[in-house]
């Protein structure tokens, strides 16, 4: 099987190196920052959703409207939007993307980014209405005539979406490591998204993952995030790996982050801290010194090395049966250039060739 490679884009230029720059919904950067992904050769970009940032919805529509190739990843938050209208919006985009959309349903790790949209439902709650969102919403994708719902979160009469997505099938990410999450996932999801773990961590979590969708009879493919930091020598990559921290740091202090003040509620970001706190550098090329800084908040382990050390890591990966990758840097738009020229096409080179030899060897 092939790997697919994903890219994350902004609205604007910022990182957690560069500061925020230029208008907060700056169009030219974000048709630039798509169209270098679609140069790159990233099959797909994930848009990201924030409770105080522009509707992703919009970003996706533009950023299709400056590519033609490139498919779209849009996170989406349960709770803002019922699943009927929801179901419209994302077959109306899908339309308009020709066909190039998935969703990523995200159901929220942290109780004070939900309420800042007047979402004040506890974590188990959250997936509770996850479980049944996704549920409407696979049925108005889907269904040929009006169906009632009656359920906790939603209720809906005679509900009925004329139109459809372009593609065959709405593809499904979803994403968490507490039981509920891998719950629901193994409910709906096509694809279980990881953040990026060690290898053992992420070896169980898929083991984990699969046994849950078995018992439903389903299968699932898997995504996994880092944030590559190459360099033409091992010394070098270090090098700036230790640079990125240090401008991180410096630009988290000015900011007024609170460093280590609460546990994160996230257990995906309690399993990033948890593995920072086994050592900045784990496996052969982890890092986890910015994923330390930020107490395992979002996607922000990191693969250091050549190009060569790190493709042979994410081989690793596949190995364990996560055949998509999603890959952001730090400086976010030329690094996505400089894995469109040095990562991608080699990983996607060391992949073919252990497919191969998988095959000269059944």
């Amino acid at each position: 099987m092939s790997i697919q490679f994903l890219g994350m884009i902004g609205h604007r230029l910022a990182s957690e190196i560069i500061p925020a720059s230029g208008p907060l919904f700056d169009k030219e950067y974000i048709a630039r920052f798509a169209r270098a992904h679609e140069d790159a050769g990233f099959d797909r970009i994930l848009v990201g959703y924030w409770s105080d940032q522009p509707d992703g919805f919009l970003v996706t529509a533009h950023s299709a409207a400056h590519t033609s190739t490139l498919k779209f990843l849009l996170a989406h938050r349960p709770g803002f939007v019922s699943p009927t209208l929801a179901a419209r919006k994302l077959a109306s985009l899908d339309h308009l993307t020709d066909g190039r959309l998935a969703v990523h349903i995200i159901s929220g790790g942290s109780d004070a980014e939900q309420r800042r949209d007047g979402d004040f439902l506890n974590k188990a709650e959250r997936y509770a209405r996850s479980d049944e969102f996704l549920t409407v919403l696979k049925q108005s994708l889907e269904s040929a005539q009006p169906y009632d719902h009656q359920g906790q979160f939603y209720q809906a009469e005679q509900a009925f979406s004329a139109i459809k997505p372009l593609q065959n099938k709405l593809p499904i990410y979803f994403g968490g490591s507490s039981q509920e999450a891998i719950d629901v996932a193994a409910r709906h999801a096509d694809v279980f998204a990881l953040w990026g773990e060690p290898l053992k961590g992420a070896e169980e979590t898929v083991r984990n993952v699969r046994a849950a969708a078995a018992r439903q009879g389903r299968e699932i493919n898997f995504n996994i995030s880092f944030r590559p930091i190459l360099g033409t020598t091992e010394k070098e990559a270090w090098e700036r790996a230790e640079h990125i921290r240090a401008t991180a740091e410096k630009q988290l202090n000015e900011s007024g982050f609170a460093f280590g003040k609460a546990k994160p509620q996230s257990v995906g970001a309690q399993r990033l801290l948890a593995a920072a706190n086994e050592g900045d550098r784990l496996d052969k090329v982890l890092w986890t010194g910015v994923a330390k800084l930020v107490q395992g908040g979002y996607n922000s382990t990191a693969l250091v090395g050549t190009p060569e050390q790190v493709s042979d890591a994410l081989l690793e990966y596949y190995r364990l049966g996560i055949h998509s990758v999603l890959i952001r840097g730090f400086d976010p738009l030329n690094d996505a250039v400089e894995y469109g020229r040095e990562l991608i096409p080699l990983t996607r080179e060391k992949v073919d060739a252990l497919s191969a030899a998988e095959k000269r060897s059944a």
